[in-house]
């Protein structure tokens, strides 16, 4: 399988959309990490030597994603919130 190429195209997307390094580098090893926790059925053993790093750094780094994915999604669900109150104190003020 040729990789390189697939990866040149995914750079100049990546380029082409103002990609940072550090925010290219960081998500690159979070999809690359959930995905092969996720082919070795979440165990977090088998996954890290499928990597080649200690298992130790799996769980902080599942762990950091897990967090990351919960405040994400509270701050969506907050925004929503925070949406319907002011587009009813819009209409209140309107009527």
């Amino acid at each position: 399988m040729q990789i390189r190429p697939r990866l040149e195209a995914v750079i100049e997307d990546m380029l082409d959309g103002h990609i940072l390094l550090d925010e290219a580098l960081d998500e690159f090893e979070k999809l690359y990490i959930q995905k092969a926790f996720a082919r070795n059925k979440k165990r977090i053993s088998q996954t890290a030597e499928a990597l080649g790093i200690h298992r130790n750094t799996i769980s902080k780094r599942v762990s950091t994603y897990r967090a990351e994915e919960r405040k994400h999604a509270s701050i969506r669900l907050n925004g929503r919130k925070a949406g319907k109150t002011t587009e009813h104190r819009v209409a209140v003020v309107i009527k």
